[in-house]
């Protein structure tokens, strides 16, 4: 038995701690609907019925998901580039790098999406398994189209590693990611198996669950087999890094806000919902009194002091409730914008470059980082099949913004192409920015698009 191989590591779960947070605003209102009291929690007093109500009619601001969508797409919005030295066979590889169908171009920009993301992921280079295949030799191998592949891993599979120097370089020594194998389950099923894989350097192992017990701590040994690799193929992708194996998630703050803008907004709706039903109030109106509302009804009441009125809300919470949602809808888009703010004093994204690591502004580094972990991949890839050397990619990094508000108005921007933000909000924030001259109207500006405001007559030559 081995019920140590499933069980996560103190430094996993460490980094895991806000995984779920991620994921439920990753998934978007259904997510975080789902998620129920932990992300929206159930005031004092307030009725489960209430509550489930609330929590149905609640809908999800996409700052973080749409942030990170938008800032992983700029290393990827020109095609990644293969270098002259990296061999023929690998580049044909490329076009379908993990035999699912993705190139590598693919590949790589979701691997940053999940760096920007829970921020760290890794990929893993893995060769299939060859026995009782009859191929002795990589000729036989080549011949039969048997040929390494990329593994995407994420946080969720990671469990655990061990670690050492060597050299000078943190070399892993052992690796422990959760799996699950779908496997046939009668004439026509399918059942999904979990499993935990174990990499040493040269050897690999499955453990599964003992079948029948009910300690779920109670994992065999599935199978096993040795690998002509002496190292582990796995390399690292960070988000943040703060140590090797260890990252961070660079846009958590963005995160926590927009939890905040979730129940925020549920708090506007409800007080909303309850400000446009006015109440009825009636005074001294006596117990025999029949009350009947209606614009051909009236009601009568002997006692003079009598009296009966609607009661409507004031408004103001209403307002301030509003202003708070803009403006942490603000303090979001800025939040996601400060990871494009290059180096100060720095005017080009070429001199930023120029400057290395120092001038980069957060993006470009993870861009930088993952280039570098796409080259370590390519050596594995390479390793694999006896190649001396896997040669090198390039990732866009000629990107970047001089000011907070150039970048924050880029995301706007993004977010108006996408649909998630009107043209006329645009505007104003492109105003509020110092990027439109105070003095210009929004309907003035439609005029002259020739899209008239309503109420008003478009122009005509």
């Amino acid at each position: 038995m081995a019920k140590e191989v499933r069980k996560e590591s103190a430094a996993v779960a460490a980094m895991k701690t806000s995984l779920p947070l991620i994921r439920a605003l990753l998934g978007g209102t259904g997510a975080m609907r789902a998620a129920g009291k932990d992300y929206l929690p159930q005031w004092p007093n307030e009725e489960k019925k209430s509550y489930d109500a609330r929590l149905g009619v609640a809908t999800l601001f996409p700052a973080y998901s749409r942030t990170v969508e938008v800032l992983a797409g700029k290393p990827f919005s020109k095609p990644l580039t293969l270098s002259d030295d990296v061999p023929t066979r690998i580049q044909e590889w490329c076009e379908d790098i993990d035999l699912q169908g993705r190139n590598l171009h693919s590949f790589a920009a979701n691997l940053c999406e999940e760096a920007l993301g829970p921020g760290l992921c890794g990929i893993l280079v893995d060769f299939p398994t060859t026995e009782g295949q009859g191929l002795r030799t990589q000729a036989a191998e080549q011949a039969a189209g048997v040929r390494p592949y990329w593994i995407e891993v994420k946080l969720d599979n990671l469990l655990g590693w061990r670690s050492k120097r060597i050299n000078g370089v943190d070399m892993l020594t052992q690796l422990r990611l959760l799996e699950v194998v779908t496997e046939d389950d009668g004439e026509f099923g399918e059942k999904h198996v979990e499993q935990v894989r174990v990499l040493t350097p040269g050897a690999w192992a499955t453990y599964r669950k003992v079948e029948g017990s009910t300690d779920k701590d109670d994992w065999s040994l599935f199978d096993q087999g040795a690998t002509t690799l002496k190292v582990i193929p796995f390399v690292p992708v960070y988000g943040k890094r703060k140590a090797f194996m260890i990252g961070v998630p660079p846009l958590l703050d963005l995160a926590h806000m927009n939890v905040e803008h979730w129940q925020s907004k549920s708090d506007q709706q409800t007080i909303l919902h309850v400000a446009r039903v006015p109440i009825l109030f009636a005074k001294l109106l006596g117990s025999e009194t029949e009350i009947t509302v209606g614009a051909n009804s009236a009601v009568k009441a002997e006692d003079r002091d009598a009296d009966m009125k609607f009661v409507e809300h004031g408004g103001q919470a209403i307002e301030a409730g509003r202003k708070s949602l803009l403006d942490l809808e603000d303090q979001m888009r800025q939040a996601g914008a400060e990871l494009l703010v290059i180096k100060p004093g720095n005017i080009t994204e070429s001199q930023t470059l120029a400057d290395n690591e120092q001038g980069a502004c957060a993006l470009q580094r993870i861009a930088g980082d993952l280039e570098d972990a796409i080259d370590a991949a390519l050596q594995f890839t390479a390793e694999w099949v006896g190649e001396a050397d896997g040669g090198h990619v390039t990732v866009f990094k000629d990107f970047g913004a001089a000011t907070l508000a150039e970048a924050s108005a880029d995301l706007l921007q993004k977010m108006n192409v996408a649909g998630t933000l009107s043209d006329e909000t645009l505007f104003e924030e492109m105003q509020r920015r110092g990027m439109i001259r105070p003095d210009l109207k929004w309907e003035d500006e439609q005029i002259r698009l020739g899209t008239p405001t309503p109420g008003r007559a478009p122009v005509t030559a």
